[in-house]
């Protein structure tokens, strides 16, 4: 407890609002979740692609490629999916801090865990994307050959397979990567922020 006793906030000598005011729209956190395969990164970087043209500052924070750096010393354990996703909360909350919208795409399978991500923002800077896709459908893309494997014993753990995904409530955006196409995901969510005048 020293440590923590010894840290002390400083604020910043410019605000969230003025880094918003100045890159002329709010900062948030679009956040995909969805089982392996279902589209989340895809679909998080067509947005993304989006709204680079619209002139608004963007980044996406993709699962596999934050495990190559950031969270490269954690594994699948139940434990670690759950420190995962804290350590990816507390970067996205520095990136709608900067004035930034940041786009996340992670399976994320737990209820608890995206809860814990929403209540680190603040209101209005947390939506959830659920990218519908059926277990039927992820196992015949495929595209990493994963599916392949934790059927055959090779990754255990594996979301949808020996893990749960829990499905979200409510969440504020969803789309299903089965029956629509990706213009018309993209569309959707495009949409929804402009309805809330976010971009």
């Amino acid at each position: 407890m020293e440590l923590a006793e010894n840290i002390i906030w400083h604020d910043a000598s410019v605000s969230k609002i003025e880094r918003r005011q100045k890159n002329k729209h709010h900062s948030f956190v679009l956040w995909f979740t969805g089982l392996s395969g279902s589209g989340k990164s895809t679909v998080a970087n067509a947005v993304a692609t989006e709204l680079y043209n619209r002139n608004t500052a963007n980044y996406v924070l993709d699962g596999d490629n934050i495990r190559h750096g950031l969270n490269n010393d954690l594994g699948f354990s139940e434990e670690d999916r759950k420190e995962n996703i804290r350590r990816i909360g507390e970067v996205a909350k520095l990136f709608v801090d900067s004035g930034t919208i940041v786009l996340t795409a992670f399976i994320s399978p737990f209820k608890e865990d995206r809860n814990t991500v929403r209540h680190l923002l603040e209101k209005e800077e947390f939506i959830e994307v659920y990218v519908d896709c059926s277990l039927k459908e992820c196992e015949n893309r495929d595209p990493k050959g994963l599916y392949k494997k934790a059927r055959n014993g090779e990754i255990k753990q594996f979301t949808g397979i020996d893990s749960p995904y829990e499905q979200p409530v409510n969440p504020e955006i969803t789309i299903n990567t089965e029956t629509s196409n990706l213009q018309e995901c993209v569309t959707s969510i495009l949409e929804h922020l402009e309805k809330k005048n976010w971009i």
